[in-house]
Formats: structure tokens, C-alpha cells, sequence
């Protein structure tokens, strides 16, 4: 199921978010196993409800999960260093309006800022993953 309309600067979507009924912190712990099962490895969780807490700010939960695989980060890389910016790849689960997402920004997004860079099939291949992470979460 996806949820609210994404806002589109490009011709692609930005993000492939779904809904879930599960508690926050099994989603969390979940995506983390789930990552490492399709062969990427978890980075860095990022707190951001305690990050934002500890700045004096109520927030909710939310945390951002950063993913990578190297060989594939290595090609994209050496293809346009540039694409550094939007990398490692996310997925986020956070709580609104009481109900608890998880979310992922679609690689295919990135094939369509930079039109003239071969990135082969990689885009697709890990986009491909993350629908599969977050929909076997879900």
C-alpha cells in the first residue's frame, strides 16, 4: 500500500512508503536483519526522536537506517562521484499520527537527475531490495 502523494521533482517517484500495524522497534530490528540478508550491511541507525531530545525538541520516533553494499556503491562512485550525495541508501521507520511507516527513496530517482551517467542496472537492482526490505517488514 502506498501512502500519501510524493512530491516529484523528477519524472520518479521519491519514496516507496507502507503503513504498518507491527511495534516500532520490531520493524527496526527487522529491517536491520532484513538489510543484511539481501547482502548490504547496515551503517548507522540514526536516532532522530533522541537526537532531537537531546536538543530540546519533542519529536517522535523515527530512525533512519542507513544500508550499503560496496561493490555496488564502488560502481556508482566511479561512475559519478557526485551521487555520493544521495548515498548510502535509506530506509526509515517513524511514527505519525499514531501510525507507524517504513520508507525507502527509490534509486531509480537517481537515473533520472543524472540522465547521461550509465549506472547500468544497479538502481534498479536496489531499488528492487528495498521494496522487498520494507514490504516483508511491513
Amino acid at each position: 500500500m502506498m501512502v500519501g502523494n510524493a512530491k516529484q521533482s523528477t519524472s520518479a517517484q521519491l519514496a516507496y512508503t507502507v503503513e504498518s500495524n507491527r511495534r516500532f522497534e520490531e520493524i527496526v530490528s527487522d529491517v536491520e536483519k532484513k538489510i543484511q540478508e539481501n547482502g548490504f550491511r547496515v551503517l548507522y541507525v540514526h536516532d532522530v526522536q533522541k537526537t532531537m531530545q537531546d536538543k530540546g525538541f519533542e519529536f517522535s520516533r523515527y530512525k533512519i537506517i542507513e544500508m550499503c553494499n560496496a561493490k555496488l556503491a564502488h560502481d556508482i562512485l566511479l561512475a559519478e562521484m557526485e551521487i555520493g550525495l544521495m548515498i548510502p541508501c535509506k530506509i526509515n521507520v517513524y511514527e505519525k499520527g499514531g501510525k507507524r511507516y517504513v520508507s525507502g527513496m527509490l534509486p531509480t530517482l537517481i537515473s533520472d537527475l543524472y540522465p547521461k551517467v550509465d549506472l547500468g542496472s544497479a538502481p534498479d537492482e536496489v531499488e528492487t531490495i528495498i521494496k522487498k526490505i520494507i514490504d516483508e517488514v511491513k
